[in-house]
């Protein structure tokens, strides 16, 4: 492993290049870190190279060591950080007074194994003769690192056996919290249990339901992909991949990813990876020319310089992410100025050129990192201010003791660190019980600033500690999208479903590929993305859209083109009736009036007018009086006008048969024995009528059953038996009237009247035999219709075949108005 003296002198980073300081600072595998005596020492471990190569492992000869590649300025200054704030605190005289720290800084190379030997050398020191003796206290108390969260895992497992607490800067794997597995772990940045809620929240403000998903092969992209899936739960976003970039990089398998992502509908990738990995993955993705991606970056790569160059713009420009919050740190960049560390190697030539205002080592615009560093060695700091100067008898270990500030051992120190809460540079600083502190981030978004290059702006921040739902706060006018937008990109699988749709899955894809399906009739959805359509209610139905319930249209027999049409037939037909009735009382004295009973004449003349005026009771909203009255009104008055048909057939009858001799059959049908027989069979029909009333009047009925977008308005009859009664009532009179009215079709005369009741009769049978089908089968008010149709058309029949006859005499053929014509007796 290649460790690292930090003894770059700004002279020399001022003409550097990154690439070139790294060859010219590295060149032996075992050269001590920057160390610094004191009478407590802390270490520090930092990624100070991005990149490694591994030995080649054939087992034929001894492998080599790991080499590293990629010197990180970043890191670098996050180390130098680290050494400002133990030079600001040895200078306080109200921090640690009359104690010193001293620190021993190594590089990990961003890799587990690496990291693995900067562990053991940050506890025994490079060579082994200088590892002190395991007798006493050790004076090395805690561990400032590591950065990723694979390299901390391995950290941490080792320096655990010592009960050495150790604080991160940027380690924010969730496995990181469990007390069982890392006791002595804490860190200076929020878990990423808090950075995956915040990137949940962010794809639901930006309705972004359609995502990929790329991480590290470590345990920091593994538990961030588990705990962002946990938290996608339920809310509509579904994952279109996942891909892990080799922790040993493979440009095959990187291609095979990156043809996914060129070729699959989500345009938004969310990345958990650290800078180390990413960067030979991003320089092949540039190269395949693929654009159009909306990145999410994790906090391990969103303010990462690596990527600030100009050329990365067209295909990073419009990241966004959560970072880690920035800070103050007073005199940070006049002292990264100020280095001047001691080198046991060449010096560098001093051909090497590069401007500072591109090098990450001096950029502290917004430190954040470096900011996580230096909380963490004031943590300590104040951590042991607060150990040494413990009250007697007031301790937190046995008995209530306190430690010996001279033999101080780790696992005392890391009591306090539990418990230390302090305030820097306005913000305060404590560790919950997992080690964790206060979660916060800001919402990072990547613009091309004024030299091309990108610049990390704030547009936004994330904060744990509020209220449910106003965690996130995102300026969104501040916000440039990729290919330099300022329109939201869109990552759907499917695209919403307007109102009056609902979604249906396909089947085989995830809930988030799914087809727009209208809602069914008398079903709405008045929202976006409706899972199911509402069923309105029973007196609503759906418009034509299928996003509003609105009232049925309620149907009936009104007085529209029908109904006016029917009333105009109904009125004439009374009218005419009326007329004829005028004629037969007009010329009631003549042979065609009086041949046969013309009282049963008149009779059966107005029942017919009310027959026909009984039709208009049919027309118009149904009520409850209406219904009683339509029904009992057209059976009784049917009722009284067969009779009356039946009553003139039997004298018809009668008289033609008393003229054989010995028959007195007329003393038995005079007109007091026909009013009775008119009067009873009528009054056996108002008896029915009167037990339907009683036991189950006909009563106004809404009909939403038989045609569901309507309402139809219309009379149930309440007991069908008793209607099929009325009914069957008045078919057994017109078929008795028929019989015997068949029978004496082929009596003598001129004027035969049984002929027209048979035709009448035959016509009455026929259009009632056709309303039971139809009147059945009709919807809506034509059910109301054909039962008025019934009624016209038999009353028509009635009156034309009775009586059509005798006013064709009475007014056009006046000379057969005679008794001897009639009789056929005239020569």
């Amino acid at each position: 492993m290649t460790i690292l003296l930090l003894w770059l002198l700004v002279y020399h980073l001022s003409a550097l290049n990154p690439a070139q300081a790294s060859k010219c600072i590295l060149q032996n595998e075992f050269e001590p870190g920057l160390m610094a005596n004191g009478d407590f020492v802390i270490g520090g471990i930092f990624p100070l190279h991005y990149n490694q190569e591994m030995p080649d492992l054939n087992f034929t000869y001894k492998p080599g060591p790991v080499k590293c590649n990629g010197f990180d300025t970043r890191a670098f200054r996050w180390a130098v950080t680290m050494k400002l704030a133990v030079e600001e605190i040895n200078k306080r005289v109200d921090l640690l007074p009359n104690y010193t720290l001293g620190y021993k800084i190594f590089d990990s190379c961003a890799y587990p194994l690496t990291g693995q030997r900067s562990a053991v050398a940050v506890l025994n020191g490079p060579n082994e003769i200088e590892s002190p003796l395991c007798a006493d206290a050790g004076p090395l108390l805690a561990v400032i690192g590591e950065s990723g969260s694979a390299q901390s895992i391995v950290v941490s497992r080792i320096l655990q056996p010592f009960g050495i607490p150790m604080i991160s800067y940027f380690s924010s794997c969730a496995c990181l919290s469990d007390r069982r597995e890392f006791p002595t772990f804490f860190r200076v940045i929020p878990s990423d249990a808090y950075q995956v809620k915040a990137i949940a929240k962010l794809l639901r403000h930006f309705n972004w339901t359609w995502i990929g998903v790329i991480r590290g092969d470590h345990e920091y992209g593994r538990f961030a992909l588990q705990g962002l899936l946990m938290e996608l739960e339920g809310t509509g976003i579904c994952v279109a991949y996942q891909k892990m970039i080799p922790l040993l990089y493979d440009r095959q398998k990187a291609l095979e990813i990156i043809h996914v992502m060129s070729q699959s509908t989500a345009r938004v990738v969310v990345v958990f990876s650290a800078e180390g990995e990413l960067t030979p993955f991003l320089r092949d993705y540039m190269e395949q020319n693929v654009t159009g991606i909306q990145w999410i970056a994790s906090e391990a790569w969103v303010t990462s310089s690596v990527f600030a160059g100009s050329e990365f713009d067209p295909f990073l420009g419009g990241t966004i992410g959560f970072g880690i919050r920035q800070g103050q740190i007073p005199r940070l960049k006049e002292y990264l100025t100020t280095v001047n560390p001691e080198s046991h190697l060449p010096p560098c030539t001093g051909q090497e050129t590069v401007r500072l205002q591109y090098s990450a080592y001096l950029n502290t615009s917004s430190p954040r990192i470096s900011y996580n560093v230096y909380k963490a060695a004031y943590a300590i700091a104040y951590s042991l201010h607060n150990l040494i100067h413990c009250t007697p008898g007031k301790g937190p270990f046995s008995n209530s003791t306190c430690a010996n500030a001279l033999h101080i051992y780790p696992w005392q120190l890391q009591q306090y660190l539990q418990e230390v809460s302090f305030t820097i540079s306005g913000e305060k600083v404590n560790f919950d019980m997992k080690g964790d502190s206060i979660p916060s981030y800001d919402l990072i978004n990547w613009q091309r600033g004024s030299g091309g290059n990108i610049e990390f702006i704030n547009v936004g921040m994330f904060d744990g500690a509020l209220e449910s739902g106003q965690e996130l706060v995102i300026k969104e006018e501040a916000i440039m999208w990729p290919g330099h937008q300022t329109e939201v990109l869109v990552s759907v699988c499917s695209n919403s479903c307007a109102p009056g749709f609902r979604k249906a899955v396909r089947r085989g894809q995830p809930l988030c590929c799914f087809d727009c399906v209208p809602c069914d009739s008398g079903k709405i959805s008045n929202e976006t993305d409706s899972l199911d359509c509402i069923a309105c209610s029973e007196d609503y139905w759906s418009n034509a859209d299928g996003t509003v319930c609105i009232p049925k249209v309620v149907e009936f027999l009104s007085h529209d083109a029908m109904g006016l049409t029917l009333t105009v037939i109904a009125v004439a037909g009374a009218c005419l009736t009326l007329a004829v009735f005028a004629v037969f009382l007009y010329y009631k004295n003549t042979p065609v009036v009086r041949i046969n009973n013309s009282e049963l004449s008149f009779f059966i003349l107005l029942s017919l007018t009310l027959c026909f005026l009984c039709a208009l009771i049919f027309i118009g909203e149904p009520t409850s009086w209406s219904c009683m009255l339509r029904h009992t009104a057209f059976s009784i008055t049917f009722s009284l006008c067969i009779s009356c048909i039946l009553g003139k057939t039997l004298v018809v009858l009668a008289a033609f048969t008393a003229t054989r001799p010995g028959n007195n059959i007329m003393k038995w049908l005079g007109p007091t024995q026909q009013r009775i027989i008119i009067f009873c069979c009528t009054l056996v029909q108002v008896l029915i009528c009167t037990v339907w009333l009683v036991a189950s009047p006909p009563f106004p009925y809404r009909n939403t059953k038989y045609q569901q977008s309507k309402i139809i308005l219309d009379c149930s009859v309440g007991s069908d038996l008793a209607f099929w009664c009325v009914l069957g009532y008045i078919g057994l009179l017109a078929c008795v009237c028929f019989i015997l009215a068949f029978l004496a079709r082929k009596l003598p005369g001129n004027f035969n009247e049984a002929k027209y009741i048979t035709f009448s009769m035959i016509i009455f049978c026929v259009v009632w035999l056709a309303f039971v089908p139809a009147y059945v089968s009709s919807p809506g008010k034509f059910t109301t219709a054909v039962e008025i149709f019934a009624i016209l058309a038999s009353s028509f029949g009635l009156l034309l075949c009775l009586f059509t006859p005798k006013v064709y005499i009475i007014l056009v053929k006046p000379e057969k108005n005679t008794k001897q014509h009639l009789m056929g007796k005239d020569k």
